[in-house]
């Protein structure tokens, strides 16, 4: 069994937030999804930043696609590895 990790990439707090507490109804997550503050390189301000919601799928079983759809409706989208 592979380690297998995706990230989503939103654009501010409030939707990271709104994803991670609607992700685990959508795709019925065994693990919490992490949510990480990505501060754009060179910005100080903490406007400029990016969450990340950050998936662990060790089973493989999330379709990469069904998350890039996901991630859209947020404004945001999949990292590919």
């Amino acid at each position: 069994m592979s380690d297998v990790r995706h990230v989503l990439v939103l654009p501010d707090r409030d939707a990271a937030g709104e994803a991670v507490e609607a992700i685990g109804d959508r795709f019925g997550l065994d693990e919490e999804p992490q949510l990480v503050r990505d501060a754009l390189a060179g910005e100080d301000d903490a406007e400029d930043a990016q969450w990340l919601v950050i998936l662990t799928d060790p089973g493989e079983r999330l379709d990469p696609k069904e998350l890039d759809e996901f991630a859209r409706e947020w404004d945001g989208w999949r990292e590919e590895p």
